[in-house]
C-alpha cells in the first residue's frame, strides 16, 4: 500500500506533527482527493511504523477540522466537498511565496507603500551618536519598579476591564494636567488630554481627522518627515516652509500655496532638526495668522524638557487664546522609548470628535500602566528624574562641544546645542554625506546625515550627534574617529 505520507525520526517535529501536516499538505495539494478513502488506523499505523494512537488522535483532529469525513461502517476519507471545488494547486512554503501584492489597495494603501517611514532600528556600532536615546543607564528603574510592583498588588478589578473613557485613565490625565501646566504652561483642563500608544498615533489621529485630499499642510523645512508622510497619505499637500535660527519663518505663510494651509506641523521650543527656538513674536505672529486663515496648529513639543540656558521657554498653547492649538507630548526621552506612551492636550471644542476617533483607532493604553505612571508622576518621581537628567546632558553636551572644537576647530560649525539630546552639526569638507556616514561606520562610528529630513535640496555636511546615551569619554573618542576620516 502506498500513502503520500512519509515519517522521519530524526526531524525536530513530533509524529503526530509530522503525520498530521504530511496528510493536510497531501490534501491541500491533490495528492489526495475529495472521496478518496484513507487506510484505517490500525493499517496506517502498521505502514508508517508508528503508535496507532498517534494515527487516531491525528484523524480526529482532521475529522473536525473538515478534511477528513467518517462513513458508518465504511471507513474514512476524504472530505467529498474537496471535488466540488476547483482543481486544489500545489502550495509552497511562505519562504517561496511572492512578495508581490496582487490585491487592491486605497488610496490610503498606496500611499502608504511610498511613505517615508523614519528608521528607529538603525545599525548599531560600538559608538552612535543617535539623538532619540536617553541614557537608559540613568532610567530610574528602582522606583518605577516599586510604583508598578506597589500598585499591582493593590490592583483595582476595573483596571482589568476595558477603560471606560476611551481618551484615557482620568487619573493619569489629571496628573498630565498638573504637570504640563507646571513645567510647560500648558492652559488645560483633565478632560482636554488624550492619552495615546505614542506620538505616530497622535499624528496619524490628527491627519485622519483634519486632513482631506488637497488640502495645504504647512511644516517646517527641514523638518520631522514621518509626521510629514501621515498628511500625505491623507491626501494632503505638504508645503515646506524654510527654518532659520529662530525656527519656522511665519511670513513665508502667506506666500505659495502655503497661504492656503489649513494645518501648520512645527516643532517652536526646540526645532527639529536644527534645534532652534522660535521667540515671543514669532510665536505671537504664528497663531496671528492662525486665527485670521482658520488653521490649526499642531504643536509637538520635541525636547523640551531639557534646557540649558535661561529658563524653559512656554509652549506655545499656552499664549493661544482662540483654541487653534493641539499640543503634543511624550515620555519617550524624559523615561524611555519602549514605554510608548504620549499624550495630546486638545481644544475643547475637539474633544467629542477625538474620543469618538480615539475608540476606533486601537484599544487604550494598558491600564495598569497608566494608572502606575499617574502614581509616579504625583509622588514626584518624574519631575526629580528630569532635574537630574537636565544636568547629566548638560555635561554630556558641554562634552561634545569641546570635543568637536578641539578635535575639528574651524572644520566644523555647531548649532542648536542649547537644547535637547543632540547637536546640529555642519562638517567642513568635500566629502560627500553618503561617504561620511558610511567611513564612520567602518570606524564604528554611527552617525545620521540630515537629508532626509529636507524637502528640496539639503545642507551638505550636515549631520545630527545624538550624546544623550553615550558617555564623555565615548563622546570624545568617537569625535576623534570622525576627526580622522574629516581631516583626511
Amino acid at each position: 500500500m502506498k500513502f503520500p505520507v512519509k515519517m522521519d525520526r530524526r526531524s525536530n517535529q513530533t509524529l503526530h506533527e509530522q503525520l498530521y501536516d504530511g496528510i493536510r499538505q497531501a490534501i491541500l495539494s491533490g495528492a489526495l482527493s475529495g472521496g478518496q478513502r484513507v487506510p484505517s488506523s490500525r493499517e496506517l499505523a502498521e505502514l508508517l511504523d508508528i503508535s496507532r494512537s498517534t494515527v487516531t488522535d491525528c484523524y480526529e483532529q482532521l475529522l473536525a477540522e473538515g478534511y477528513f469525513e467518517a462513513r458508518a461502517g465504511s471507513g474514512t476519507f476524504v472530505t467529498r466537498q474537496l471535488s466540488k471545488v476547483r482543481q486544489p494547486v500545489k502550495v509552497l512554503p511562505r519562504a517561496a511565496r511572492s512578495q508581490k501584492v496582487h490585491f487592491h489597495l486605497s488610496e490610503f494603501g498606496k500611499a502608504v507603500t511610498n511613505a517615508k517611514v523614519e528608521e528607529t532600528r538603525r545599525p548599531e556600532f560600538e559608538i552612535s551618536f543617535y539623538g532619540w536615546r536617553p541614557a537608559f543607564d540613568q532610567v530610574p528603574i528602582t522606583q518605577w519598579t516599586r510604583v508598578q510592583g506597589r500598585r499591582s498588588r493593590r490592583i483595582s478589578p476595573s483596571l482589568l476591564d476595558y477603560g471606560q473613557d476611551s481618551l484615557g485613565y482620568m487619573p493619569l490625565r489629571e496628573a498630565i494636567a498638573r504637570s504640563v501646566a507646571r513645567a510647560r504652561g500648558v492652559k488645560c483642563s483633565p478632560e482636554q488630554v488624550m492619552i495615546v500608544l505614542g506620538l505616530q498615533q497622535a499624528i496619524d489621529l490628527i491627519a485622519r481627522i483634519h486632513v482631506e485630499a488637497g488640502d495645504a499642510i504647512a511644516v517646517e523645512n527641514p523638518g520631522y518627515t514621518q509626521a510629514w508622510s501621515s498628511f500625505v497619505m491623507q491626501g494632503g499637500k505638504v508645503c515646506p516652509i524654510p527654518v532659520d535660527e529662530s525656527g519656522l519663518i511665519v511670513d513665508q505663510l502667506s506666500k505659495s500655496t502655503a497661504r492656503k494651509a489649513k494645518l501648520v506641523y512645527l516643532t517652536p521650543s526646540h526645532q527639529f532638526p536644527t534645534g532652534a527656538v522660535m521667540p515671543l513674536s514669532r510665536r505671537l505672529a504664528l497663531l496671528s495668522w492662525a486665527g485670521k486663515n482658520n488653521a490649526l496648529i499642531v504643536e509637538d513639543d520635541y525636547d523640551s524638557e531639557y534646557r540649558y540656558t535661561g529658563k524653559s521657554i512656554p509652549a506655545l498653547q499656552g499664549l493661544d487664546e482662540s483654541d487653534s492649538v493641539i499640543y503634543l507630548g511624550s515620555f519617550n526621552k524624559v523615561l524611555f522609548p519602549a514605554l510608548s506612551i504620549a499624550y495630546v492636550v486638545l481644544p475643547a471644542g475637539l474633544v467629542p470628535v477625538y474620543s469618538r476617533a480615539r475608540a476606533l483607532a486601537s484599544d487604550q493604553v494598558a491600564l495598569p500602566l497608566q494608572d502606575a505612571l499617574a502614581e509616579f508622576i504625583e509622588e514626584g518621581h518624574l519631575e526629580r528624574h528630569i532635574k537630574r537628567m537636565r544636568s547629566l546632558y548638560e555635561d554630556r553636551r558641554i562634552a561634545l562641544v569641546n570635543s568637536l572644537n578641539k578635535h575639528l576647530g574651524e572644520r566644523v560649525e555647531i548649532r542648536g546645542d542649547n537644547a535637547g539630546l543632540h547637536l546640529l552639526v555642519q562638517f567642513k569638507t568635500k566629502l560627500a554625506d553618503g561617504d561620511i556616514a558610511q567611513k564612520a561606520a567602518k570606524s564604528g562610528v554611527g552617525i545620521i546625515s540630515t537629508a532626509e529630513y529636507y524637502s528640496g535640496k539639503n545642507q551638505p555636511g550636515e549631520f545630527i550627534l545624538g550624546y544623550g546615551n553615550l558617555t564623555e569619554r565615548k563622546i570624545d573618542e568617537g569625535v576623534k574617529r570622525l576627526a580622522k576620516i574629516l581631516v583626511k
